[in-house]
């Protein structure tokens, strides 16, 4: 499988389709009679209200798996862009998938699956940043798409820390970037504002803000025996940091910026959850584009076929008993 995904060959695409089908077959067969699911935050509700029954639970699945697939090829085609693998491939697009059917909560519709749109478009608009003379636009414009993302899913808000950790990596300190990100999320949060006074519910808009006060949350609503199918994936993470670590000099200074930005990236999306109380498992779908591109890394450089063909099909068994089971 994965020797096969290491090129760019047509019938790959038909491979990853019947991949994507394959890896969400647990759901399909113990599929709920119902699947109410929230993909906005209350507070967006008031101009964009989506009854949390409107579809049913199949055509909820079958959107989930077209948006995860979708997603997969945009991705791929933004990682083998930036050249950050020794060669373009369809890996970034099978890891993708791969990291989205972890866990069953992955493979219904979430804001969190909603909101990896904008990661990877975030993740684009990053990785230009050594490529550009000026970053103030881009800074502008992924602040805007945080600030949609916080519309959806509030624990978004905490990529703001990502725009000031991209700019220390990449740009020398310029303050009219620095403040850019910011105004481009506030000029979102002024038009909610100014609907919210359209409507007579200014009142309700310091809501919006609410989580940024509460504790910290001392447990996570997780079913512990999910945390073993983690173990695969784990142990091949170790695996790429040691590898990334070895190759770490001799790649082009580009590449070392940006697998540095992914992984301050994949820490954020990890803690984000603090943000909010009663997140689900379903939240740490946002870790999948960051951490798919580590798994991509070290697949597209390992030497020997059998462990790693013999590696991916332990990570894709593991995945499935446990979905079933």
């Amino acid at each position: 499988m994965i020797n096969q995904f290491r090129s760019l060959h047509p019938l790959n695409l038909a491979l990853l389709v019947a991949y994507t089908i394959f890896m969400r077959m647990a759901i399909f067969f113990h599929l709920p009679p119902e699947l109410n699911v929230e993909i906005l935050e209350s507070y967006t509700k008031l101009f964009i209200n989506i009854p949390n029954d409107v579809l049913s639970a199949e055509a909820n699945v079958f959107f989930a798996t077209v948006i995860a697939l979708v997603q997969a090829l945009i991705f791929n085609r933004i990682v083998n862009n930036h050249g950050l693998l020794a060669k373009p491939t369809y890996l970034p697009a099978l890891l993708y998938v791969t990291g989205t059917s972890l866990f069953l909560q992955f493979l219904v519709l979430s804001p969190a699956l909603i909101c990896n749109f904008l990661i990877i478009i975030i993740i684009d608009k990053f990785l230009k940043l050594s490529k550009t003379a000026s970053a103030m636009s881009i800074m502008f414009d992924v602040g805007m798409l945080i600030a949609i993302g916080t519309l959806i899913y509030f624990p978004f808000i905490l990529m703001l820390l990502m725009l000031w950790l991209s700019l220390l990596m990449y740009r020398p300190f310029n303050w009219r970037e620095w403040i850019s990100g910011i105004i481009g999320f506030l000029t979102i949060f002024m038009f909610v504002a100014v609907f919210y006074y359209w409507n007579d519910k200014i009142d309700r808009f310091i809501d919006i803000w609410q989580p940024l006060t509460n504790k910290f949350p001392s447990k996570l609503q997780i079913n512990y025996n999910d945390y073993l199918v983690l173990i695969p994936v784990g142990l091949i993470m170790i695996l790429a940091v040691i590898q990334l670590r070895d190759n770490f000099f001799r790649s082009f200074i580009s590449t070392r910026k940006a697998f540095q930005m992914l992984f301050f990236m994949f820490l954020v999306s990890i803690f984000s959850f603090y943000a909010k109380r009663g997140v689900t498992v379903s939240h740490f779908m946002l870790c999948v584009p960051p951490g798919a591109v580590l798994l991509a890394y070290f697949f597209s450089n390992a030497k020997k076929r059998w462990f790693y063909e013999t590696l991916f099909a332990i990570l894709v068994i593991c995945i499935q008993y446990f979905l079933f089971v």
